[in-house]
């Protein structure tokens, strides 16, 4: 007997679907009546108060500052035995969470018990209103008095300025938030919002050659040879040299991913083998990077021979000592700056452009993100039952981190950014984190809500997309509704024959086609632009942590997940259903079901016959009909995270228990779980396989979806042309030349990829929905 009780996999799960909200934004008019560029986001009013310094305190105070309004109450920094300290602190009040008519600033000395000093007390009724482009405030001096007896003064002044302002303000992302206000000491700066701008990255080929002169300590053995570079935290090691003595010969390129502002020059170490565990350094050599070749394309660069260095510790025979130490490395070096370094999937890049900015095309458009809120966040610390949330987003190099707003489930951020764009068919990302370093120190972890993408070219421009995005999570248990995030997005042209030319281009620097790259060498390079990417952002305040950035950049996406094959798998099955409707519709034909059909399709095969000329007409013009037919039900909302197209919901527990595995397996068993690594390889390569099959074929579907408006209104009016063109033009004549144009000389051939493929890659697939 069926259990009626059980789910159906298939079900529609209202939790999960994209909904349209109207939050109360004014298209660039602020609630208090004043025009401000953030349009985007709901106008918030903050209570700013900054704390410039104080003068002629006692020489044995130890003072520190305390705001307190109503029940919040934030402090600065103590100094030790300072008359004069400046702070520079400024304090943010949310407007509509005060419930007091004043706000109190007193001076305190920590040294006396916390002794209050003196105080001032001003009236918010008072306070003037500022928002940008108004010139900052100017800061006063003001006299300290004793509540204590009856407002008489006392000794010291605090310099200060306050005002009313918006998110708007320059001084909202360093100020200390009442949103935060349980948070205090070394966790405050971890709460701030912050803009991050990546490093800019290069591929650092070696073409290592040759060695000459290698000196070695026992001359009795075949040396075996290999090369170590180093470029900071990067290491690669090449092959063992085939030529077995002292002039070895490699003939081997390395590439490496380096970092602008350049930090560290490139180490190449001469290392002889000896044993399993044991190496002999013959050599080093330095190469500053300032002084490596530039190259925009694929052109050779010049070899050079470069000296090598005596080691540390370098020991040799009494002959050996009184010879010059001669030996050398022949090598060619590049920074290659044609490519564009692949620190993305290429489904979800947000950049496109190549590293040297002699190669960069003229922007597009400009993209704006408002963050608005969120709702409905799961509790991510179970101890206290509470989600102290903030989001980060990034779109080619820049990253944004909204201030964190602590121990709520519908936080309110109301923050809004903008990004430049250089082609549309890039991807906006952003990811819902819980802060998990609140307490200060680098013990923690910021944990996932969920993360959402945006396909550039499935908006309209300069239409104001406001949804309420689901954050879905796949755990252990399974899937889960983490909450909603609730965004505004616009993507304003700034020229729109520019951005119709974009579909004509390739998608990827032209030196990825004249002198392309491996996949293995894709997948490493990646590896290393993580730990770049994870090396420098840590190093902002606050940091951008590495779970986050590998969170945003799909730095797992690869690995072998049974879930993903099935739903790749899936996905292919999908696009031959037009096959199986066909060969439905060709029976009904056949059984004349419908005569008039079946007379019609008589009448048609006959024409085709007879005047095979209007063959191509016919199916560029059934094309056209198609794109106008679609265009009633054309998508009107961007895309989201499917579960059901995720196969997020048939997916079995020992399934997650293998997806949730690490890489190399924690199974035990030595040998079997070595095998099984390498099945899970395998697969995982199986698995991109698959996807990338189903992607294509979305993208052929997609030309006719109205996913992409302006890609589909530009394949109808080519139809359109085409139709008339191949029915003027005589059938043979177009036979002729179409034969002819396919088996050309090579020299009238081109090696980047032709207008049709670069159309199709630009082509939004169901990829941007897959968990």
């Amino acid at each position: 007997m069926e259990n009626k009780n059980k789910p159906n996999p298939h079900k529609k799960h209202e939790d999960f679907a994209l909904k349209e909200t109207s939050p109360n934004i004014n298209g660039g008019k602020s609630s208090v009546g004043i025009s401000t560029a953030f349009d985007l986001v709901e106008q918030m009013l903050f209570l700013y108060v900054k704390v410039e310094r104080a003068r002629d305190l006692t020489e044995t105070c130890d003072p520190y500052v305390e705001i307190k309004l109503g029940n919040y109450r934030g402090t600065t920094k103590a100094f030790e035995k300072t008359p004069n300290p400046e702070w520079g602190t400024v304090f943010a009040f949310v407007k509509d969470r005060i419930q007091t008519t004043d706000v109190e600033i007193s001076l305190f000395n920590k040294s006396g018990a916390n002794a209050e000093i003196g105080s001032i007390v001003m009236s918010i009724a008072d306070v003037p209103l500022r928002i940008p482009p108004d010139s900052q405030l100017a800061s006063q001096w003001y006299k300290l008095e004793n509540r204590n007896s009856n407002g008489s003064r006392v000794r010291g002044e605090l310099m200060l300025s306050v005002w009313m302002g918006t998110q708007a303000d320059n001084h909202y992302s360093i100020a200390w938030h009442s949103d935060a206000a349980s948070v205090s000491g070394d966790g405050v700066i971890n709460t701030q919002s912050k803009v991050y701008q990546s490093p800019r990255l290069w591929y650092l080929r070696v073409n290592i050659i040759e060695a000459q002169d290698l000196v070695i300590n026992d001359k009795n053995r075949k040396p075996e040879v290999l090369i170590e570079a180093r470029l900071g935290i990067i290491q690669m090691i090449s092959r063992i040299s085939e030529s077995k003595n002292l002039n070895p010969v490699w003939n081997q390129d390395m590439l490496l991913v380096a970092a602008e502002p350049f930090e560290k020059n490139l180490e190449l170490r001469v290392v002889d083998k000896i044993g399993p565990n044991q190496i002999d350094v013959l050599g080093v050599c330095y190469i500053p990077l300032e002084k490596i070749e530039v190259r925009n394309d694929s052109s050779s660069v010049e070899n050079r021979w470069y000296n090598l260095e005596r080691p540390n510790g370098f020991k040799a025979g009494d002959e050996a000592k009184e010879v010059k130490f001669a030996s050398k490395l022949h090598l060619r070096v590049s920074l290659d700056g044609g490519y564009h370094v692949l620190h993305e999937q290429i489904q979800y890049a947000s950049d496109l452009r190549a590293t040297s900015k002699l190669l960069w095309p003229k922007c597009i458009g400009v993209l704006e993100l408002g963050i608005l809120s969120a709702s409905g966040l799961s509790p991510m610390k179970q101890r206290e039952n509470q989600t102290d949330a903030f989001c980060v987003a990034k779109y080619g190099p820049k990253w944004v981190r909204t201030r964190t707003i602590t121990n709520t489930s519908a936080p309110k951020w109301n923050e809004q950014y903008i990004f430049e764009v250089y082609d549309p068919c890039t991807v906006l990302t952003i990811g819902v984190f819980d802060n998990g370093y609140l307490q200060g120190g680098d013990i923690g972890k910021d944990s996932r809500i969920g993360k959402v993408r945006i396909r550039l070219s499935t908006l309209e421009t300069n239409r104001v997309y406001t949804h309420s995005y689901p954050l879905v999570a796949l755990q252990a248990c399974g899937v889960k509704k983490m909450g909603e995030i609730q965004l505004a997005v616009r993507f304003s042209c700034l020229s729109f024959i520019n951005m119709l030319q974009t579909y004509a281009q390739p998608m990827l620097p032209e030196m990825h086609y004249t002198l392309p790259l491996s996949i293995y060498q894709i997948e490493h390079l990646r590896d290393q632009c993580f730990n770049i990417l994870s090396d420098r952002l840590t190093r902002a305040e606050p940091k951008l942590r590495r779970e986050v950035i590998y969170y945003i950049l799909d730095a797992d996406s690869h690995l072998w997940s049974i879930r993903k094959s099935k739903a790749n798998f899936n996905r292919i099955a999908a696009l031959f259903k037009w096959l199986v409707l066909f060969c439905k519709w060709f029976g009904c034909v056949q059984s004349w079901t419908n005569p008039t059909l079946t007379v019609a399709v008589h009448i048609m095969f006959i024409l085709v016959v007879f005047f095979p000329k209007l063959i191509f007409p016919t199916i560029f013009f059934y094309g056209f009909l198609m794109g106008v037919w679609r265009y009633r039900y054309r998508p009107r909302h961007p895309p989201h995270m499917d579960t059901e197209l995720s196969y997020a919901y048939a997916v079995t527990p020992d399934d997650l228990e293998e997806e949730f595995d690490t890489f190399p397996s924690r199974a035990n068993g030595g040998a079997l779980r070595r095998r099984y690594d390498k099945l899970r390889y395998i697969g995982g390569r199986m698995q991109v396989l698959m996807g990338d099959l189903a992607t294509q074929g979305e993208r052929i579907e997609g030309v006719l979806s109205w996913r992409d408006p302006r890609a589909t209104a530009l394949f109808m009016m080519f139809c359109l042309v085409a139709a008339v063109g191949m029915y003027v033009i005589p059938f043979n004549v177009l036979i002729l030349l179409m034969g002819l144009y396919a088996m050309r000389h090579p020299i009238f051939r081109i090696t980047l990829p032709s207008f049709p493929q670069n159309f199709l890659r630009r082509m939004p697939a169901r990829i941007d929905s897959l968990l």
